[in-house]
């Protein structure tokens, strides 16, 4: 009985992990593919897994996050057990803002694979849309504590930018004490970020964040801000929050010919992203230099 016993417990491991994916090289490949790639590959392997899967990693850095969740769909159908793929409908369900049902994909993932560490980046922008800007820090610093050897670049390098980026939101709402101490974490880590991927879209919309918002006397640059929000744009041209604080910008310099434009920019990029809508109700949670709509 115990040999029987044994033998089941493995075919039931083996038949709830048969499809674990190898994600930190997929996740990698498909940061190197455009569409017509990923497609091709599909179409010469339709049962493969992973050219799905990879086909769906396209399609998010592509924004074209409802054609990512039917693929990530469609590989929970062959197996539901896929614990990427799990993550990569819970990441679509978050940028399509729908944030609860994603938080709550996102923990059912990680109660599953603790080591899964693009979750853990999906979680951290929930954090911070929520303002639990805490949250988010310890939520980057743990990928950040995996080393680049056990985290795909993408999520390696995000970790950084949302640490700065959260820690220098901390700063914003704290008193001096804390500003001194998560306002200098800002910078630092947006130039690990940078030196890990240069033309990413977010450690280039991180630095030029930067520049816009810090004071002059800590590296705030307006000059350097405008250089960093555009070229955020021509490498990815579906980055909301990128047009947004460029509209900032403009605002600032009293250019509101300009301001409106790149306002229209971002609600065309999407017009339910949680920074722009901040901006135009005038709440303000996630600054507005220069005032809101």
């Amino acid at each position: 009985m115990k040999k029987v016993s044994l033998l089941l417990t493995l075919i039931f491991f083996i038949t709830n992990n048969c499809f674990a994916l190898d994600w930190k090289p997929l996740h990698e490949k498909a940061d190197t593919q455009n569409l017509d790639m990923a497609k091709a590959a599909v179409q010469l392997k339709p049962d493969s897994i992973e050219s799905l899967y990879i086909l769906g990693l396209v399609y998010l850095n592509l924004h074209e996050d409802y054609r990512a969740e039917d693929i990530f769909k469609k590989i929970l159908e062959v197996n539901p057990n896929t614990i990427e793929a799990k993550w990569g409908l819970a990441e679509s369900l978050r940028r399509e803002h729908k944030l609860d049902v994603s938080e709550r994909m996102l923990n059912e993932v990680l109660n599953s694979e603790p080591k899964f560490y693009p979750a853990y980046i999906s979680l951290a922008y929930i954090r911070y849309i929520n303002m639990d800007f805490q949250g988010a820090v310890k939520l980057a610093l743990k990928v950040m504590q995996q080393g680049r050897d056990n985290v795909d670049l993408s999520n390696y390098t995000r970790a950084y930018t949302m640490y700065a980026g959260a820690s220098g939101m901390i700063a914003h709402y704290g008193g001096p004490i804390s500003k001194a101490i998560n306002g200098l974490a800002v910078k630092p880590n947006l130039d690990k970020a940078e030196l890990l991927q240069p033309n990413s879209p977010a450690v280039l919309f991180g630095l030029g964040s930067f520049y816009l918002l810090a004071p002059r006397i800590v590296g705030g640059d307006k000059v350097k801000a405008e250089k960093y929000l555009k070229k955020a744009i021509s490498v990815d041209p579906k980055l909301a929050g990128a047009y947004l604080r460029l509209a900032q910008l403009y605002k600032i310099k009293g250019n509101i010919k300009q301001y409106d434009v790149y306002i229209k920019k971002a609600l065309e990029a999407d017009p339910k992203d949680e920074f722009v809508v901040d901006n135009i109700s005038g709440k303000c949670k996630f600054i507005c230099v220069g005032g809101a709509e």
